[in-house]
């Protein structure tokens, strides 16, 4: 075992079948089940193209598009597991397709710039300036 890889996880089955909204939740998508399957419900999850609902099973093999709050992930099932395990357990139920990955980087890196472009001055305004805003808001000058 490399160094980088985590040991293998507990209770990982590569048969059978796995609620969605559970397998979401174990593969640490989302926070809570009860997040998982309202994300289900919106219809931000897809399995194998088509818009999955909460009771839908996923199998291994299956490809599964989920969009969350910070990303879009598209990625393969690669293995079930009845329990939420520590993250890189958790990495090894599923592999995130190299376009996915890319794109998350680049939607990343774009945020990044923007974020750099804006300037904010954090700085209270002194009494002058104070006096100065409140004139302006009044439409004294």
């Amino acid at each position: 075992m490399a160094a980088d890889e985590a040991p293998p996880a507990t209770g990982l089955t590569r048969e059978g079948a796995q609620r969605v909204d559970r397998w979401l939740w174990c593969a640490r998508f989302f926070k809570t089940r009860s997040l998982a399957r309202q994300a289900v419900s919106g219809g931000r999850v897809e399995i194998n193209a088509h818009t999955a609902r909460p009771a839908k099973s996923v199998r291994v093999g299956d490809r599964v598009s989920v969009a969350t709050s910070a990303a879009r992930f598209e990625v393969r099932v690669e293995a079930l597991n009845e329990q939420r395990r520590p993250a890189p357990e958790a990495r090894q139920l599923y592999t995130e397709t190299p376009e996915s990955v890319e794109a998350r980087q680049r939607a990343a890196e774009e945020r990044r710039q923007r974020r750099a472009a804006v300037q904010f001055d954090r700085a209270r305004p002194d009494r002058r300036a104070r006096r100065a805003w409140i004139r302006f808001r009044r439409g004294e000058d």
